[in-house]
């Protein structure tokens, strides 16, 4: 019998403001040094300057650049007889969510602009569009993994 314990995923408590996990953990994404206040600072001028631009509520662009960024199979290198198989494995839904924040916020950092929450605020935009560096990411990953589709059975 297997002495592996299966520990339960531990949610983030909500967001003050907008009473939401996904800008909770966009929060924890950002986090440096554990300065948390500066990181919601961050979050919630971002969300300023996201509703500025579009006139639209900014968390509903922010689930919807979230839903557009998060990959559902991603590759992974497998060593099989000597030679490694680039094998596409299917990304759960929560990793998935956390890929595309970590994506939204690489891609935001190597953005053009004045401060982080500016640049941010534009990869939110044109993600949840359907453009930009992370949504890019999002296709090169599905690219790959149905180019190796034909080592999906070296899947463990």
């Amino acid at each position: 019998m297997s002495r592996r314990i299966t520990k339960k995923r531990k949610f983030p408590i909500t967001d003050p403001m907008y009473k939401s996990f996904l800008v909770s953990l966009m929060i924890s994404k950002i986090l440096k040094s554990g300065k948390k206040a500066i990181a919601q600072k961050i979050i919630y001028e971002t969300f300023d300057i996201i509703r500025q631009k579009t006139k639209n509520p900014p968390l509903k662009i922010f689930e919807k650049a979230i839903k557009n960024v998060s990959p559902a199979v991603k590759i992974k290198a497998k060593r099989v007889g000597g030679s490694t198989y680039q094998v596409p494995i299917e990304v759960k839904k929560f990793r998935g969510i956390n890929l595309g924040l970590c994506w939204i916020i690489k891609f935001a950092k190597v953005r053009s602009g004045k401060t982080i929450a500016i640049k941010l605020a534009n990869e939110i935009i044109d993600a949840s569009k359907g453009s930009g560096n992370s949504i890019r990411k999002k296709d090169e990953t599905h690219r790959m993994a149905r180019s190796n589709k034909a080592f999906a059975h070296f899947r463990s």
